[in-house]
């Protein structure tokens, strides 16, 4: 089981391949998502990394607050999204 790890406020230049060398240095990072818009495809500034779940536990504690890019990283475990209302027909 995979414990998912969102980390918002990245800076908008950052690539998977530095999130993953970050969380790497607690453990295997075994999946890293940015999030890009929809329509722009534009960088939306967050990501979700996977990990063991001692491995993530450590990043999290260790990470949070701290800086890439001249931003501070919020890190913390990924809530389950709420299921979205059905939508109205046009």
């Amino acid at each position: 089981m995979m414990t998912s790890i969102y980390v918002g406020n990245l800076p908008f230049s950052a690539t998977e391949d530095q999130v993953r060398a970050l969380f790497e240095q607690y453990g295997t990072v075994q999946s890293v998502k940015l999030i890009n818009d929809r329509e722009t495809g534009r960088p939306r500034g967050f990501a979700f990394v996977e990990m063991e779940p001692s491995a993530a536990a450590a990043a999290i504690q260790h990470l949070n607050g701290t800086d890439m890019g001249g931003r501070a990283l919020r890190i913390n475990e990924a809530q389950e999204r709420a299921p979205r209302p059905p939508r109205r027909p046009r």
